[in-house]
């Protein structure tokens, strides 16, 4: 990993109104890396992620890519500067196709006879590319409503839309297993662990400490709104991250 970070965030301030969200939070993310961000309800998770993809805008604090400051006046400048986000909703149309999703709003076209129209076959063909050479994902069929794929493959498409940007540097994953069976589960971790070995920044916010254990290089805990620690998942225990989403030294 390099010395300087991918991303980092410093002294992160978010406040609505007179409530504050987020109290100075810093976070760093490397290069082939998962960083897990964990908390319970209300730790500032969501806040902190929607700031680095440009949703919202910090109160205060900075954001630096390759030790240069950049700021997101919208999601947009932060894909531009090679950052994502895969939500829990996944953002997907159900009774659009697999290529329909993944080119959605971005569809590629063809002229024929002077006349602009989708180009299907290219995107059916984009879409099977992406999902083989950067998932390892082969669906059995590229016709069906993805309303009718299992909640992994589902998840495979909303990735790949994502990835199918070659400046994507960062993708943030939003309570990826939440709604999956153990298999289902097994398979997003492992697309995970790809993209991670792909050399993409992978921040991973999820409540599943086994999922985080099981995939993270390190784990940023928050509590009310202030980051408590940040660990290497290696040197780390369920039991001492419970204790700082917790704060169970501050009761002691």
């Amino acid at each position: 990993m390099a010395d300087t970070p991918l991303v980092e965030m410093r002294g992160i301030t978010k406040r609505f109104g007179g409530v504050t969200a987020l109290s100075e939070v810093d976070l760093t993310a490397r290069s082939g890396e998962v960083l897990a961000i964990v908390g319970d309800n209300g730790a500032g998770k969501s806040t902190l992620i929607k700031i680095l993809t440009g949703v919202y805008q910090p109160t205060e604090g900075s954001i630096f890519i390759d030790g240069k400051e950049v700021s997101f006046a919208s999601h947009a400048e932060s894909i531009e500067q090679g950052i994502d986000a895969v939500y829990q909703t996944l953002a997907l149309a159900d009774h659009l196709d697999p290529a329909a999703n993944m080119f959605l709003g971005n569809e590629l076209t063809k002229k024929v006879f002077g006349i602009t129209i989708l180009d299907n076959k290219r995107m059916r063909t984009e879409t099977e590319r992406v999902l083989m050479e950067r998932l390892g994902v082969r669906l059995k069929s590229l016709d069906a409503a993805t309303e009718s794929l299992s909640g992994g493959q589902r998840q495979a498409v909303a990735i790949a839309r994502a990835v199918y940007s070659e400046g994507l540097r960062v993708l943030v994953m939003d309570e990826p297993t939440a709604a999956l069976g153990p298999q289902e589960t097994a398979r997003t971790l492992k697309l995970i662990e790809t993209l991670r070995d792909q050399g993409l920044a992978v921040i991973l916010i999820s409540h599943s400490l086994d999922d985080v254990f099981q995939v993270s290089d390190r784990i940023h805990v928050q509590r009310r709104g202030r980051q408590v620690g940040v660990v290497k998942t290696a040197d780390s225990s369920t039991q001492e991250v419970l204790g700082l989403i917790v704060g169970a030294e501050e009761a002691a």
